[in-house]
């Protein structure tokens, strides 16, 4: 399964495998549960549209939330010893909420209780990224980050499926398959994932060792937000590489998450069967697996820059190709185009990402990164909302998403180019 991968590099990719169970579960099934206790319900008698408002500003409130706390908790991280302390009590909590979040019985305890869950996983998430730097040498990270994803993509859909399973049973598509309460379905999805989770983090916690550090000193958080302006002054002052990087990935990630947030949306609005979209959705995972494992073995002969570069033509292209959108079919072959660079894209930005920072201070500036990831979607998000206020079709919103990725190729070359004191 892990072919020529360190104990630390193994342990490492088990984290991408357990964590993308929870996110699998966020894209597809928690939206679903939700609508079902929240719809119908007190005060006014909540309506589909409500409800689905109610769950956008949630995740906004996560969106925003973790955009300032990331380079806080990652900055404490970096100090020595605390790596590890910091990543187990995330994971901790998140793990809680998830399995209570089975258990809530009110919309709003429901609602709460994924907020919370959703900060303590992304703050792991930032950890995580961080801990790259340890475990493996700058000349493996293309590979071993791809690995992450390539694994992660794969096995979430082993949890996702016992999810989807117990929703069936549970009458989630036909009262007539109901052979247990929809209340049960919830506790099985949520646990069952849960479990996974832990169960597959265990290594990391086990044998992960924080190899690079800051030393700590007196009074550190209150020395931290100074740290970080300061680190953040010398990036726009300074180290050009770094932010040239972080303006292109702004935009290009923006463009990859405005298309993975809403792609039941595009199959929606041309009128596609669900089940079908689901079908295809899923069958995504694998091809991302498939292409991550291209791109792990494309970088023992090219440098990450370039591999990155042809992710985001790919991407370029699909967004072109949505202008032809009609049917079943185009839907599919459009997240055949998606899955082969979608993990790619994401674990070649953050080894490349990696090469270029102060290993020392990984935790700060992937807290930085963070910004940068979950504020850019707003912006796609806001460019297919105007397209289709305006009367343009989906097709021509998904197709207008080309300028972030023509953009975002452009300032990577840039960034590319541009000399750096680590390399990359």
């Amino acid at each position: 399964m892990f072919k020529n991968l360190t104990k630390s590099e193994k342990s490492w990719v088990l984290y991408d495998v357990g964590n993308s169970a929870f996110t699998m579960l966020a894209c597809s099934m928690i939206p679903i549960w939700f609508k079902e206790l929240a719809i119908g319900t007190a005060p006014g008698q909540i309506t589909g549209d409500q409800a689905t408002a109610y769950y956008a500003m949630a995740v906004a409130v996560v969106t925003i939330v973790v955009a300032l706390i990331g380079p806080v908790i990652g900055a404490l991280a970096d100090r020595r010893d605390m790596k590890k302390i910091f990543f187990t009590t995330a994971v901790a909590l998140g793990v809680t909420g998830c399995i209570l979040n089975g258990f809530a019985l009110s919309w709003v305890s429901f609602l709460v209780i994924y907020v919370l869950a959703k900060i303590c996983y992304a703050s792991s998430l930032t950890i995580y990224d961080s801990m790259l730097n340890d475990v493996t040498t700058d000349e493996r990270m293309d590979e071993v980050s791809s690995y992450g994803y390539a694994w992660g993509y794969l096995g979430s859909c082993i949890p996702f499926c016992v999810a989807l399973g117990a929703y069936v049973i549970s009458g989630g598509l036909s009262e007539s398959l109901m052979l247990i309460s929809p209340r049960l379905g919830k506790i099985i999805g949520f646990t069952v994932t849960a479990i996974w989770w832990i169960l597959v983090t265990i290594p990391l916690i086990r044998n992960y060792r924080q190899v690079n550090y800051t030393e700590r000193s007196k009074g550190s958080v209150s020395h931290v937000f100074g740290k970080i302006f300061r680190t953040l002054k010398d990036i726009a002052l300074r180290d050009r590489k770094v932010l040239f990087f972080l303006i292109a990935f702004f935009l290009y990630i923006d463009g990859v998450g405005t298309i993975i947030d809403n792609c039941i949306n595009i199959g929606t609005d041309l009128g596609l069967p669900t089940v079908g979209q689901v079908i295809f959705l899923v069958a995504t995972q694998v091809v991302a697996w498939g292409g991550s494992l291209v791109f792990a073995k494309l970088s023992h002969k090219y440098a990450t820059g370039p591999l990155i570069l042809v992710c985001i033509a790919g991407y370029f292209a699909v967004c072109l190709y949505a202008l032809t959108l009609k049917t079943l079919l185009h839907f599919g072959i459009l997240a055949f185009g998606v899955g082969c660079f979608q993990g790619s894209i994401q674990s070649l930005s953050r080894s490349y990402y990696s090469k270029i920072i102060p290993p020392e201070n990984s935790g700060e500036h992937f807290g930085i990164y963070d910004i940068f990831s979950k504020g850019a979607s707003f912006l796609g998000s806001a460019v297919l909302a105007a397209v289709k206020l305006a009367g343009g079709t989906i097709n021509i919103a998904v197709a207008s998403l080309a300028v972030f990725f023509a953009v975002g190729f452009i300032f990577l070359r840039i960034s590319d180019k541009t000399p750096s004191s680590r390399g990359a």
